[in-house]
């Protein structure tokens, strides 16, 4: 087993400026969470653990390539987490390219906004705006641009804020009925059934997982979906792509499949996620990003 750091780990904080050893979780100046520790476990399987979130990425079975990315930071004043999933489109050149852009500019921005004070909505328009910027100086309007989709979420200790763009989810898994996915889908098939076409036959119709909005050179102007939730009791915050949710859509099926290990042990339920989505088929990238909420003391 190697460990090694990721590779946007810089030596001076993105925050104050302080010069940092690469190695480092935390700004010893003032305390921002860095990226926290990459572990590489074997060819394209990388986890992130903070403790009180973590996150898997895996190339799958399938695709030479993980084009996947993923970002965590926790701010450790406030104990308020940001968590981001890219998944970058296949058929778009240096697609890891730009989804590691994308996740790891919007996690930073974030970063800094929230420290400034910003409302967690705010900052997420902001940092997702500076987001598709970046992805978009990648390449030109051509066809294959570099493109990627984006999920973000901002876990406070009175709600949870999202914003995205693309067929990357949310969900929220949590005991009884109240489980859910908290975005809606830029797809085809996702507008088909915001047409009264059912979801079934949505999703088997002819392009049904072509995207509709996405961050890229090639991409209309950014209008970010954003959305609040403030939940009414314990449960676990998942953020995915396609490789997981593709395999379990259901909100349902997720929170049982993640409830062994969900409020206590947020790395664990990240792998279990993704060996399950393995075990069913890894045709795809698979990346999982979970944090329990509330957020759990003994893990922070």
């Amino acid at each position: 087993m190697t460990t090694t750091k990721d590779d946007e780990l810089s030596d001076a904080c993105p925050v104050c400026g302080i010069t940092f050893e690469i190695g480092d979780r935390f700004c010893e100046d003032c305390g921002y969470a860095l990226t926290g520790e990459v572990t590489v476990l074997a060819a394209d399987r990388r986890e992130v653990d903070l403790g009180s979130c973590a996150a898997v990425t895996d190339r799958g079975k399938r695709h030479a390539h993980n084009e996947d990315a993923m970002a965590l930071r926790l701010l450790t004043e406030s104990q308020t987490r940001v968590l981001v999933v890219s998944d970058g489109v296949s058929s778009s050149d240096r697609a890891d390219e730009a989804a590691e852009r994308a996740a790891a500019t919007t996690a930073d921005r974030l970063t800094e906004e929230l420290r400034d004070g910003t409302h967690p909505a705010i900052a997420i328009v902001t940092a997702m705006a500076q987001a598709a910027a970046a992805v978009a100086a990648l390449g030109d309007s051509g066809d294959r641009s570099p493109a990627c989709t984006l999920v973000s979420a901002v876990l406070t200790a009175e709600a949870i804020t999202l914003g995205w763009v693309g067929d990357s989810r949310a969900y929220w898994l949590a005991a009884g009925d109240s489980a859910r996915c908290l975005t809606d889908d830029d797809s085809v098939a996702a507008g088909l059934i915001a047409h009264g076409v059912d979801a079934e036959t949505a999703m088997a119709s002819p392009g049904a997982h072509t995207l509709t909005a996405w961050l890229g050179a090639d991409a209309d102007a950014l209008e970010p979906h954003v959305r609040s939730f403030v939940p009414d009791g314990p449960g676990l915050l998942l953020l995915c792509s396609d490789g997981l949710w593709n395999y379990f859509p259901a909100a349902d099926t997720l929170s049982d499949l993640a409830a062994p290990a969900a409020r206590t042990a947020p790395l664990t339920t990240a792998h279990n996620l993704a060996d399950l989505a393995l075990a069913a088929g890894g045709g795809d990238n698979i990346t999982v990003a979970v944090a329990p909420f509330p957020s759990n003391p003994r893990n922070c």
